[in-house]
């Protein structure tokens, strides 16, 4: 979602994103003209009239669960953003019963909170690249 119009977002699927990505993105993209749904997320910049780049990971009972500001000069890590999206969902689908830790990857052992865990993490975690 961005200021931008949805004809601008068409142009830059067929112009831009497409030769980035096999087929452009498989999402639509939405336009907040505006700035209404940035002003309410915080990062709407009313002097240049644009949304600052943000990404929110909203769980499917319309909890906020992470934020990401970046500014321009920055650019995006989408496989971090996937390695986040999968960790929340294997938190959720255990009902909290396990977390992922630090630089966990999907196919990693989670961890089992408990206090018996605190300050021993470093002797159970043992991640694999």
């Amino acid at each position: 979602m961005s200021t931008d119009s949805v004809f601008v977002h068409k142009i830059w699927q067929e112009e831009e994103l497409s030769k980035m990505v096999k087929g452009g993105v498989p999402f639509p993209m939405l336009s907040d003209a505006g700035g209404r749904i940035g002003r309410v997320y915080g990062v709407y910049d009313e002097d240049a009239g644009v949304d600052v780049r943000g990404r929110f990971l909203i769980d499917p009972d319309g909890v906020v669960q992470a934020i990401e500001i970046l500014t321009p000069p920055v650019g995006r890590n989408e496989a971090e953003l996937l390695r986040q999206i999968q960790a929340y969902q294997t938190v959720r689908a255990s009902e909290g019963s396990e977390v992922c830790p630090a630089g966990w990857k999907p196919g990693q052992p989670t961890l089992k909170p408990s206090p018996e865990l605190v300050g021993h993490v470093w002797e159970t975690w043992k991640p694999t690249d």
